[in-house]
This record gives structure tokens, C-alpha cells and sequence, in this order.
């Protein structure tokens, strides 16, 4: 079974993702916050990160970062309403990010994409 971290301190979205990817079969780890994001890739061995960008501690752009250093080969989708903003959504697909989903989203279109980067 493929586990899926979800960092997103928005208490309502995580649970809207998780409650989704959960009925794909999925496991998945919900934290709330940049630092158990970090303390999260190195524990649970998750084999997809998705991650919102503005957060408590650490942003999602830190997350990324640190991903990519010590987890190269986990694939990361990037959950935000920051679309507007193109140079944060730039930032990170130049980091390695494998998708960015703008809030608001639809949890089927985001499943959809979750099974398409775990294939």
C-alpha cells in the first residue's frame, strides 16, 4: 500500500484529502505544519509529499528543498492557492516538483493526479 504525506495546516482541506485518497487505497499521514512535515519524510518513508506552500514554521518551498536533498527519488505535488503567485509556483517545479494543484480543487481531479505520478 503506497503512503501519502499530506502537509497542510488548513484542518478542513487535509481532511478532505485524506478522506479522498484514503478511498483509493491509499495510506496516508497528515501533518500540520513545516516542521512535522521535515520530521515526517524522515519517519514514515512516504512514497508521494504533497504539500501546501504557505505554512506555520516551514513553507512548502522549504519542504521541497529538504525533499529533494534527502528523499530525491519521492515525488512531490505542490496543493495551493498561491496560482496567482507565479514565482513561488515556478520555484517549485525548478526544485522537481511532479505537479501543483491550485486551491480550490477538486478532490477527484487531485486523485486522478495522485494515481497518475504513483503508476
Amino acid at each position: 500500500m503506497k503512503k501519502i504525506l499530506i502537509i497542510e495546516d488548513d484542518l478542513l482541506i487535509s481532511s478532505l484529502v485524506q478522506f479522498r485518497l484514503n478511498k483509493d487505497g491509499y495510506q496516508t499521514i497528515v501533518v500540520k505544519d513545516g516542521n512535522e512535515g521535515i520530521e515526517a519524510i524522515n519517519t514514515k518513508d512516504p512514497d508521494l509529499i504533497i504539500t501546501d506552500v504557505m505554512m506555520p514554521f516551514r513553507s512548502g518551498i522549504e519542504i521541497i528543498h529538504y525533499a529533494r536533498k534527502n528523499k530525491p527519488d519521492v515525488p512531490v505535488i505542490v496543493l495551493s492557492s498561491l496560482g496567482e503567485e507565479e514565482e513561488v509556483v515556478l520555484e517549485a517545479f525548478n526544485l522537481g516538483v511532479v505537479d501543483f494543484v491550485p486551491k480550490p480543487f477538486n478532490p477527484n481531479e487531485l486523485a486522478i493526479r495522485v494515481r497518475r505520478v504513483l503508476k
